[in-house]
């Protein structure tokens, strides 16, 4: 077959009536849609949907709006830096430990077999979490090194060294806590969470969006009607009643897709699964803080009375 059979072959395969036809309602359903936002159609001429399609089609976007307002927040979760903005400075520190890493690195590997010297390479530099337990925990245990390393480098026996060093210790497990906490939340909450979004919540909203389009088809079809000559009368009747069971069908569709979003009981598991990573991080969190803070209690009230025999002994009441 040449080159123009071919081509006749592939116009022959196209609907070219059908095609028209589609373009024809689509305009038809646009033009519609402007004259009822510009208020040029009268009430009455607006097909009237059904009451339980309008109540689903309320509660849906209520349902979505839920998960909307909800999923801004619970978002914190996927950046493990939202109760610490001074990570900042950190990091900025970091990058510069890192660079002076890579680049000693890359010189020791390529100045072999040269006459230059070759620098010694640096330890890179160690991961830190950037979270406000972490940074506690490491605020405490260095705040626990000064207190209790003596200048001959010994370890000493003082309260409030012991007391920083059980608090580092307490913070160490919420931290660790913390992590595990964000990550159940992104695999067993946000992830879903937003599926129920992308997938069954958006499948009905695209659904009712064919239902507008069905309508302002419908609407569009039975003005063509009215202004029709006797010629075009009975082609557009068939229109209009084409129309409306198209209506009719895609309603039917919609409704069911609506009702099936609200009966899903997946978004009462994923919220379910926010709450329990939630309660184990701050119960470790209270259990943790609870029995160090007894054991701070304890030093606290030694110290005092050790301050108030020394200072008695120092200063003897007068008699």
């Amino acid at each position: 077959m040449d080159g123009w059979g071919k081509l006749q072959s592939s116009f022959s395969g196209l609907n070219l009536g059908q095609s028209a036809n589609k373009f024809a309602k689509g305009f038809s359903s646009s033009v519609q849609a402007t004259k009822e936002r510009l208020g040029q159609v009268a009430p009455d001429e607006i097909t009237e949907l059904p009451q339980e399609y309008k109540d689903l089609e309320a509660r849906v976007d209520a349902l979505r709006q839920a998960h909307l307002t909800l999923l801004k927040i619970t978002k914190v979760y996927e950046s493990e830096t939202y109760d610490y903005p001074t990570q900042i400075q950190e990091s900025i520190a970091e990058l510069g430990t890192s660079i002076g890493h890579n680049i000693t690195s890359f010189a020791a590997a390529n100045l072999k077999g040269t006459n230059l010297p070759a620098p010694t390479p640096t330890a890179p530099p160690e991961h830190q979490h950037k979270t406000l337990p972490h940074a506690l925990g490491r605020a405490a245990t260095n705040a626990a090194s000064a207190v209790l390393i003596t200048p001959e480098g010994t370890v000493g026996d003082h309260k409030l060294g012991k007391a920083l060093h059980g608090y580092a210790g307490a913070w160490e497990k919420i931290a660790e806590a913390r992590v595990e906490q964000d990550a159940s939340i992104k695999a067993n909450f946000l992830h879903p969470w937003q599926g129920t979004l992308n997938s069954s919540i958006a499948i009905a909203m695209k659904a009712r969006q064919a239902v507008r389009v069905s309508r302002l088809e419908l609407d569009a079809a039975k003005q063509t009607l009215k202004n029709a000559g006797p010629t075009k009368q009975e082609a557009a009747r068939i229109d209009v009643e084409n129309a409306e069971d198209d209506l009719v069908q895609k309603t039917e569709v919609a409704i069911t897709l609506m009702k099936t979003v609200l009966e899903n009981p997946e978004p009462l598991k994923d919220l379910n699964e926010l709450a329990k990573a939630q309660l184990m991080f701050y119960a470790t969190a209270a259990e943790a803080l609870s029995t160090v803070q007894g054991e701070i209690e304890e030093l606290s009230v030694a110290a005092e009375g050790e301050y108030r025999r020394e200072t008695t002994e120092i200063i003897p009441l007068s008699p």
